[in-house]
């Protein structure tokens, strides 16, 4: 298969991945959580059974390699207020108690999964930095306000 044949039904699965699946995935965060997913955590190879019986096993694995890295770029991009909101949304997409949710996720880090295997380091540690700050942002506002004395 050519190059340019190649990428051009690459960037096909990309979209159908986008307009199919992602685009009903309500936040940033989510998206990037889901995209993790696909991935083999043995192996780092992508795989979504859809798009492989759609289109190639090879052809999806770059799809989702190529969205996973574009969408942890975006949401390493955000302000910490975007990022907080966006996992609040994320928070509040998973039906689960805010507070146990709040306090695994700042003990275990598993949010620290969604990063692409190639991808800038700086940036990947920005990227959990920011997170650990949106966490902690979040849980102060899931506290009840203590009296000033």
């Amino acid at each position: 298969m050519s190059t340019t044949v190649r990428l051009v039904l690459v960037q096909e699965v990309y979209d159908d991945l986008l307009n199919r699946t992602l685009s009903r995935i309500s936040c940033d965060l989510g998206r990037l959580i889901y995209l993790a997913s696909t991935r083999d955590y043995n192996t780092g190879n992508y795989y979504h059974e859809g798009l492989a019986s759609r289109f190639s096993p090879e052809v999806a694995r770059k799809a989702l390699e190529m969205a996973h890295r574009q969408t942890f770029y975006k949401v390493s991009g955000f302000s910490l207020e975007d990022l907080a909101s966006d996992l609040e949304a994320y928070l509040r997409s998973t039906r689960e108690n805010p507070q146990e949710f709040l306090r695994t996720w700042q003990k275990l880090e598993p949010y620290r999964i969604a990063i692409p295997t190639e991808v800038n380091l700086t940036v990947a540690r920005l990227f959990t930095s920011n997170l650990r700050l949106a966490l902690a942002i979040l849980r102060s506002r899931q506290e009840p306000s203590q009296p000033h004395r």
